[in-house]
């Protein structure tokens, strides 16, 4: 017992030191009015065994029972998406006021559907390269799928050692869209860690992915099957495209006429469509113009690691590369742009000076390897330990078609013990759900569902 109790002692000392993060209590934001009304922590952790990788985070403290309630690691898509994308667009609780820009600070409103209202959430910033995340070298900026994954975990592992008190909290991990190939993979390092018993000990639950790419090539050659449901090509087109393709329209079809010439013609029904949304208006037409190309080639230049800072402030910054106009579904992107490289902004994030020259919601050039095509073995893996996960869709998703969700949990081959009914909220019809369970692990529930979204994860 002694060896086991010195082991401990020496392995909290090894961690403690590079674990103590620089932490700030965050009361007020510029752009909204008055005090904060939950609590906020931001801060950077070094991720790395060189130190030279710093993960920012906002954690966000569950609105009602910090103590029991359950605690969340928050990551959005991309890769290099930053997770404000999450907090301030889709569960957090701020958003961004829907008016026009006019080259004042944008303002921010309470989010009265908040997760937070009962959970804990911590909303990262990673890979690296992403929002205020930032590299010391170029060696720390390259990043790719494992990486990215070990580092989160890293994260986790020093983030709990630097707050104990929620140690015995229920653990899960969530995320959207890019975010679903890595969170299986995290999940199964720190399952493998509860396991082997390793400090600091997680009260890891299971997880929640939303529109999730979890095997490429599965979802990608169920969007022509996901157009046709949703009225976007014709009877006629994809009866010729499943006989003359075969069922299989990804990849190379050179040496068939027909295949190829079918899916031109399928490509020209879907060219002007929204793909993320495809009920929305394609606001990206917005950009085609040389100047706004010119100012996106700069703000991706400005996004290779280093340490000089501009000296910049909204009134003199160039247009965001994702700039639409009002009333477009995507204006939101251009306020955040301007309210997060805001200077006060920033000051009140405590914001370090190593981070980027200028903060943009996406950053499309990081130096990223795709290195896993597929993430289901993983689910797999997780539901014979018994770990839970829910699945959720949205059915106007091209990106990620439900039909591929479907068809990957399909596969798994788990028992269905709910049958498939329509989800309602106040009597009007919200989605479809459809919980597939494996008998053999009674807790086990891997849940999918069309429409809506998840609003008590005391629930999970």
């Amino acid at each position: 017992m002694l060896k086991v109790h010195y082991l401990q002692v020496i392995l909290l000392l090894f961690y403690s030191n590079p674990v103590i993060p620089s932490t700030n209590i965050v009361k007020t934001l510029p752009g909204f009015s008055g005090s904060l009304p939950f609590k906020l922590q931001t801060g950077y952790i070094r991720v790395d065994e060189k130190e030279d990788v710093n993960y920012f985070y906002y954690f966000i403290e569950s609105e009602r029972n910090p103590r029991d309630n359950p605690l969340m690691l928050w990551l959005s898509g991309g890769p290099g998406c930053s997770v404000l994308s999450g907090l301030a667009f889709e569960i957090g609780p701020l958003k961004f006021k829907n008016v026009e820009y006019n080259g004042s600070l944008p303002a921010l409103e309470l989010n009265p559907y908040s997760w937070t209202k009962v959970a804990s959430i911590i909303f990262l910033d990673a890979p690296v390269g992403t929002g205020f995340s930032y590299s010391k070298s170029l060696e720390g900026s390259q990043t790719g799928d494992f990486v990215y994954a070990n580092r989160c975990h890293n994260f986790m592992r020093k983030w709990f050692l630097a707050h104990p008190k929620f140690n015995t909290n229920s653990f899960y991990l969530g995320g959207d869209s890019f975010s679903g190939k890595i969170i299986p993979i995290i999940a199964e390092q720190i399952a493998q860690s509860v396991e082997a018993n390793n400090i600091p000990k997680i009260n890891f639950k299971g997880y929640l992915l939303g529109n999730p790419i979890t095997d490429s090539k599965i979802e990608d050659n169920y969007k022509v099957k996901f157009a046709h449901q949703l009225g976007l090509i014709s009877d006629e087109l994809y009866q010729s495209l499943k006989k003359t393709c075969k069922g299989h329209y990804i990849g190379q079809h050179s040496n068939d006429t027909l295949c190829a010439k079918n899916l031109e013609a399928y490509s020209m029904c879907i060219e002007n469509i929204n793909l993320p949304h495809i009920l929305e208006s394609n606001c990206s037409t917005f950009l085609n113009n040389d100047k706004l190309h010119s100012q996106r080639s700069l703000l991706e230049k400005s996004l290779k690691p280093n340490l000089i800072q501009l000296d910049l402030n909204i009134k003199n910054l160039p247009p965001p590369p994702e700039a639409s106009k009002f009333g477009c579904w995507t204006y939101k992107n251009l306020l955040v742009y301007y309210w997060a490289n805001d200077k006060t902004v920033q000051e009140a994030l405590h914001i370090q000076k190593e981070t980027i020259q200028i903060w943009i919601r996406c950053n499309r050039s990081l130096p990223y390897a795709k290195d896993v095509d597929s993430v289901v073995s993983y689910h797999k893996q997780l539901n014979s330990r018994g770990y839970r996960a829910l699945i959720y869709s949205g059915d106007h998703d091209m990106v990620v078609p439900y039909l591929g969700t479907l068809a990957w949990i399909k596969s798994m081959n788990l028992s269905i013990v709910d049958r498939w009914r329509p989800w309602l909220v106040d009597n009007q019809v919200a989605g479809e759900e459809v919980i597939q369970l494996q008998s053999s692990i009674p807790k086990n529930a891997l849940l999918c569902s069309r429409g809506g979204f998840l609003n008590n994860l005391s629930n999970l």
